[in-house]
This record gives structure tokens, C-alpha cells and sequence, in this order.
């Protein structure tokens, strides 16, 4: 029922399969750079200018 649905509304005309597509690569791309920015942060928390940075400013 719900592949079926899913089918006939996104996947059955080439241009909306090719629209989904984008979308979801578009989509993955921001989650996936904001996980690894986050992951990278928390790795290097207190090494980076934004951590430190408040100690050299006048």
C-alpha cells in the first residue's frame, strides 16, 4: 500500500523521480556536512580560533 502510494506519486514520471532524487541528495548532503562539522567540533573542542579566540582579543 505505502510503496504503492509512493510509487504512483513520486517514482511513475520522470521529471518528479528526477526532482525526489535532487531533493534527497540535496537533503543527505546537508545532514551528513552538519553531523561531520558537529562530530569534528566535539573532537577538537578547546583547539579551534573560535574557542580561543577571546584570550588574544583587545
Amino acid at each position: 500500500m505505502v510503496f504503492g502510494t509512493l510509487y504512483k506519486s513520486l517514482f511513475r514520471r520522470t521529471s518528479t523521480f528526477t526532482v525526489t532524487v535532487l531533493v534527497a541528495a540535496f537533503v543527505f548532503e546537508r545532514a551528513f556536512d552538519m553531523a561531520s562539522n558537529q562530530i569534528f567540533d566535539s573532537i577538537n573542542k578547546g583547539k579551534q580560533w573560535k574557542d580561543i579566540k577571546h584570550k588574544y582579543e583587545n
